[in-house]
């Protein structure tokens, strides 16, 4: 789509370059969102294909993700065997709602600060502790873990000028056991609920819901916990008022559906359910 507003385009080579913060401004990563509706607040695009970040680097730290690493990029990795977790990178890819040409454009960091419920690189990132690496308009940076980026839809904790450069995913996180967990209305549908878990070699269990929750839930149990001791940690965890509602699922099914999917994910990482 043509965004008839947008009178600027700028296209910084270097930190330096990026230019001050104004009303109006919109961070381009991938575009897929940005470009597929209108945007008449918008008057100028500050583009960070410029920037010339490498998409990603494997390391013995683990998995660093640059903010414009496209999710095909990411889905196409040959990750090390050790990381068990790895998985869970390429279902969480496949859970974009796109054609092989939203995938091929469509950037992480994008995915992360459109904030939207369904968004599945925030079920990755937050999922596997990710954490990021935010540079500020006045030259500094901060870090912040990736569960407390969203804070509901398209509603972020980052501030005026502030642009995520990274995502750092630690080896210890994906070296855990995962299990993934994703329903929609439709086949080809956006995600109603999406739960990821992921267990330690000690027996501890991380749960995170995303897709039918307004913003990421993590919910951590130091073993596994039996099937009562999870509805009811679900139940107190997330409120009435946090459950998502619109036309790809009513909060009423949204719970329902998330607590079929996390009894699944705890029976599969732990074996034989536990009444």
């Amino acid at each position: 789509m043509d965004l008839n507003t947008i009178d600027t385009l700028v296209r910084p080579c270097a930190r330096a370059e990026v230019p001050g913060w104004r009303r109006g401004d919109a961070v381009l990563a991938g575009g897929t969102w940005l470009f597929s509706e209108p945007q008449p607040d918008l008057c100028r695009l500050i583009d960070l294909a410029g920037l010339g970040w490498a998409p990603h680097a494997i390391t013995e730290a683990g998995l660093s993700l640059s903010a414009t690493c496209t999710v095909a990029a990411l889905e196409r990795l040959d990750l090390p065997a050790a990381w068990t977790a790895a998985p869970i990178v390429a279902q969480c890819c496949r859970a974009l709602l796109g054609s092989f040409k939203v995938r091929n454009a469509a950037t992480v960091g994008g995915n992360l600060c459109l904030a939207l419920p369904a968004g599945p690189m925030i079920a990755l990132c937050v999922a596997l502790d990710g954490d990021c690496l935010i540079w500020g308009p006045d030259g500094g940076e901060r870090r912040l873990p990736a569960r407390d980026l969203v804070r509901g839809p398209q509603e972020t904790t980052l501030r005026p000028g502030e642009i995520l450069r990274s995502i750092d995913l630690p080896a210890a996180a994906l070296m855990r056991r995962g299990g993934f967990r994703r329903l929609s209305l439709s086949p080809n549908g956006r995600s109603g609920a999406l739960v990821i878990g992921m267990r330690d070699r000690q027996g501890a269990l991380v749960l995170t819901v995303t897709a039918s929750t307004r913003r990421p839930v993590r919910l951590a149990f130091t073993a596994c916990p039996a099937a009562d001791e999870l509805r009811g940690t679900i139940a107190r965890t997330i409120p009435d008022d946090l459950w998502y509602n619109d036309v790809h699922g009513t909060p009423d099914w949204r719970r329902h559906v998330t607590l079929l999917l996390a009894e699944e994910i705890r029976a599969e990482l732990f074996g034989s359910p536990t009444a």
